[in-house]
């Protein structure tokens, strides 16, 4: 698709207001619309990519984007507009392959941090673990592409997600330092931009030595 078709562009790939101000019929998790009017103003102040409007960056960025809310607020995934439901395969780093309602039941974060020393997927429910990392970053958790690599219909991006450590991760107290991963991922779209499949490659170890890296709480209380 050409950049310059931004006007005909399909719901899915526009703005996440936008996305959320058509939902008739939206079973939303928890009964209400999500707002992102705190992090929209995070992204205005702390973005260091302004993609054009209608360009492959910005299209992709609201792609993933409108998965992102789909995933984590649309209770159903037969009504997530950004992919296509019966085909939709997600997989992290060469790891196993989700489904839809994989997604849905876990929540990303599980599927994507797994089982390691400082996260342990397997005893956090979908809700618990957006609660662990909203925790770490109250002021937002946020994402962007950097660039576009290949255009549909295999759409190669990079991308940095960030966010500044102000409140405890766990039984870890802040830090305050900006925290960042950047990775790449290839998603596998449709003529008309949906998801087919979507593969992500980026190294969170070092993400969570940093999450972990202030003093224990409890080596906090054994001092006093």
């Amino acid at each position: 698709m050409s950049p310059n078709q931004s006007s005909d562009l399909p719901l899915w790939v526009q703005d996440r207001e936008t996305v959320i101000a058509n939902d008739s019929g939206v079973e939303w998790r928890g009964g209400e619309r999500p707002d992102y009017s705190y992090t929209n103003q995070s992204l205005y102040k702390e973005s260091q990519y302004n993609h054009p409007q209608g360009s492959l960056e910005a299209i992709a960025e609201n792609l993933v984007r409108t998965f992102e809310l789909e995933a984590t607020n649309k209770v159903n995934p037969q009504q997530w507009l950004s992919i296509v439901q019966d085909k939709f395969r997600m997989k992290a780093n060469g790891g196993p392959e989700y489904t839809a309602e994989d997604v849905a039941k876990a929540g990303t974060y599980n599927l994507f941090m797994g089982e390691t020393e400082h996260y342990s997927s397997s005893g956090e429910s979908f809700e618990s673990s957006f609660q662990v990392f909203h925790k770490a970053f109250p002021k937002g958790f946020l994402w962007e592409v950097i660039k576009v690599l290949a255009g549909p219909p295999n759409v190669t991006f990079k991308w940095r997600h960030w966010g500044t450590f102000n409140g405890p991760f766990k039984d870890h107290a802040p830090t305050g330092e900006m925290l960042e991963i950047v990775g790449m991922s290839i998603a596998r779209v449709t003529e008309d931009l949906k998801i087919i499949s979507l593969e992500h490659f980026f190294d969170n170890s070092a993400f969570l030595e940093k999450l972990t890296s202030g003093c224990p709480f409890h080596a906090q209380k054994s001092s006093d």
